[in-house]
């Protein structure tokens, strides 16, 4: 019993940088607290006590602000962060070295007595603040729930679900977007470490992309006019100005919170980030095509006129 009190304050230490000390641990984290009052309501449900192990359960509570079934299957080492907020399901089971900040509920959707109603997590999953994983499915090994993330499908290992409802952005087939998401680095409360919307980071990723992609058609209409292709030059063409649109989405990322409808202060139904990222994606695709029928349609000689 005490080696495994030693494992969840030793794991606590570990994952969360304002434990400064053991005691402090001891007496100030209530996610420690209830794991332990649970696994004396666990032993005591298993053991047919069900009344008893349910008022154990609604004492951790009312203590902690963490409401755990005493059904609920829990690994060694999981660290449930600052935990107000949180719900465990009857059925549900959290795998080892897990990590569930406040505000996640691990419900389930069936009304069906003595069936598995709530999710599986695997080892080492995060759950991030708000998050709902609703329903008897499998979070796989390695898999992160975003903030405020509704999760009613499965989790494939080492996937990221973020949204309502959640939709999986890296699996394993995806290696450049995973590397990419693995540099950024996973945050329960939908930040990059250095304090930047991701999203934010997306869309000047879009741009420098969009913007690279210019400086390749720049290069190509230079090689075509060194080969004495004649290109209509006097269509004039609207150029990417990414050095504009990174600071209009750095201005968007500083402005104003949303409203309460969820949208940015501006005139239209469209949120600011969609617009950047269409004006972004317009522009690419508007420059690609007129690039492509100066080098192409228009290098064709002219028709003799007899």
């Amino acid at each position: 019993m005490f080696s495994r009190m030693q494992e969840d304050i030793g794991s606590v230490r570990e994952r969360d940088p304002a434990a400064r000390s053991t005691w402090e641990v001891l007496t100030c984290y209530p996610g420690l607290h209830a794991l332990w009052m649970h696994r004396l309501a666990h032993s005591l449900w298993r053991s047919g006590f069900r009344w008893l192990a349910r008022f154990v359960s609604h004492l951790s509570r009312f203590l902690t602000g963490i409401e755990i079934h005493p059904g609920a299957t829990i690994g060694r080492r999981v660290f449930i962060d600052h935990g107000f907020g949180v719900v465990v399901g009857e059925t549900a089971e959290i795998g080892d070295d897990s990590t569930i900040y406040q505000g996640v509920t691990l419900g389930g959707t069936s009304l069906a007595k003595g069936a598995k109603r709530h999710p599986t997590l695997g080892r080492n999953v995060i759950v991030g603040a708000g998050a709902k994983v609703v329903g008897a499915f499998t979070v796989g090994d390695g898999a992160r729930i975003g903030s405020n993330a509704v999760v009613l499908r499965e989790v494939p290992p080492g996937a990221t679900a973020v949204g309502n409802p959640a939709r999986i952005l890296v699996r394993e087939a995806e290696a450049e977007r995973e590397h990419a998401a693995n540099r950024m680095g996973f945050s329960a409360y939908g930040i990059t470490p250095d304090g930047n919307d991701p999203l934010a980071k997306a869309l000047h990723g879009l741009i420098d992309h969009a913007a690279s992609q210019q400086r390749q058609i720049d290069r190509l209409v230079a090689a075509l006019e060194r080969q004495g292709v004649p290109l209509d030059a006097t269509i004039p063409a609207e150029r990417l100005d990414a050095a504009r649109l990174n600071r209009l989405v750095d201005d968007c990322d500083d402005a104003t919170p949303p409203a309460a409808n969820g949208r940015v202060g501006m005139q239209t139904d469209k949120p600011v980030e969609a617009q950047v990222a269409t004006k972004v994606e317009t522009q690419a695709e508007s420059q690609k095509e007129r690039q492509a029928d100066n080098a192409t349609t228009r290098a064709a000689p002219p028709a003799k006129v007899t």
